[in-house]
């Protein structure tokens, strides 16, 4: 008897879609980002975007992801979503920020935060080093970017993306924003 995996709503940033390579690709991180993507493809999960991220994908977007978009469009497996923006989160990370450089990285990625928390707060992003770490040590003063969970589809060992979307995406301590800090 097969399992049947609930489709998850996944926020996916434009940083997986331009390392995305084609089938020829042979660098990990363009292999990882197009195994993944391919993974979302074949499992009933499903991508978010909202005018900005669309925005960004168009403009950063490789061949590959160019063609997997409309992979997933035809299989009604693409949700656009208008969501407004959230002024009071925009005001409290801006205040929270330590200088002008953490401000700048943490808004620039706040529309995929944005999407997630209207949808199944899950976030796909390349991003570790910036946008996770300062949403997880500002999630203790940000109750809403506590229970995002934040995959990084380039970490194969550490994170076991593809196994986590068969899996049925589900929310794991480790994933949260609140917990990345503490590995």
């Amino acid at each position: 008897m097969a399992i049947k995996v609930v489709s998850k709503r996944l926020v996916i940033d434009a940083s997986v879609a331009r390392s995305s390579g084609g089938e020829e690709a042979t660098y990990p991180t363009s292999v990882n980002c197009r195994d993944f993507l391919k993974a979302v493809l074949d499992i009933c999960h499903q991508v978010v975007m909202t005018p900005d991220i669309k925005e960004e994908w168009d403009k950063h977007q490789s061949t590959f992801a160019r063609k997997w978009r409309i992979q997933m469009v035809a299989r009604k497996k693409f949700k656009f979503e208008d969501i407004p923006i959230n002024s009071d989160l925009w005001k409290r990370i801006e205040s929270i920020a330590a200088n002008d450089k953490e401000c700048s990285e943490m808004t620039k990625d706040l529309r995929l935060i944005e999407a997630a928390l209207a949808t199944d707060k899950i976030v796909i992003s390349l991003d570790d080093k910036t946008a996770r770490t300062l949403f997880s040590r500002v999630s203790t003063l940000v109750d809403e970017l506590k229970n995002i969970v934040w995959v990084n589809p380039d970490k194969i060992e550490l994170e076991n993306p593809i196994e986590w979307l068969k899996n049925g995406a589900e929310v794991e301590n480790d994933r949260l924003l609140k917990n990345f800090c503490d590995r």
